[in-house]
């Protein structure tokens, strides 16, 4: 099919799609909307229209398939148009999260090695103490021992005392508590 003939097609078409998108809407704008999503939609993959089937048809799959992949995308969506949503946000600083990391990855180092290959096979890469003691060919007791060792070890070189330790610190967790968001 020629370009001409397409356009010619397409345009014959357009009072139809519009209904159609009318009745899947409800709203004449977006129903414009839709239908010139369409068009463009078809006129972009005017390719795969295969010769002699039904160009109706196929419009009107991709009229309904753009409708519905728009709803499930607006579902996902929070409507905020006066932006008082997007105001009240806040997120911690990344800066101390950061200096936070490097802390942890030189107190890693300071650990004896078998404690440290423990750990990050249990606490890092998910391996249950029965793997991690086949990969470290020990028993699964001196694996746990291991782990729980490297806690304790690390626990003390980063100077943790408590789990409320972890996380933002308390003047962020108030600015944050503060946006409506904590």
């Amino acid at each position: 099919m020629t370009s001409a003939t397409l356009k010619s097609e397409l345009l014959s078409l357009v009072p139809k799609l519009r209904a159609f998108a009318v009745s899947l809407c409800g709203d004449f704008q977006r129903a414009d909307d839709l239908v010139q999503e369409t068009l463009m939609k078809a006129w972009d993959h005017q390719d795969k229209f295969v010769e002699g089937t039904n160009l109706r048809a196929w419009l009107f799959t991709i009229l309904r398939n753009t409708y519905f992949s728009e709803c499930r995308r607006r579902r996902r969506e929070v409507e905020d148009r006066d932006g008082e949503r997007a105001a009240s946000l806040a997120v911690n600083p990344g800066q101390q999260g950061h200096i936070d990391l490097q802390d942890f990855k030189r107190a890693l180092q300071l650990l004896p090695p078998d404690q440290r290959e423990a750990l990050i096979l249990v606490g890092a890469a998910g391996f249950s103490y029965e793997e991690a003691a086949a990969v470290s060919g020990c028993a699964i007791g001196t694996i746990k021992s291991r782990v729980n060792r490297a806690r304790l070890k690390l626990a003390h070189l980063l100077d943790v005392r408590s789990i409320d330790e972890y996380g933002p610190d308390a003047s962020n967790e108030a600015i944050v508590s503060r946006s409506g968001t904590g």
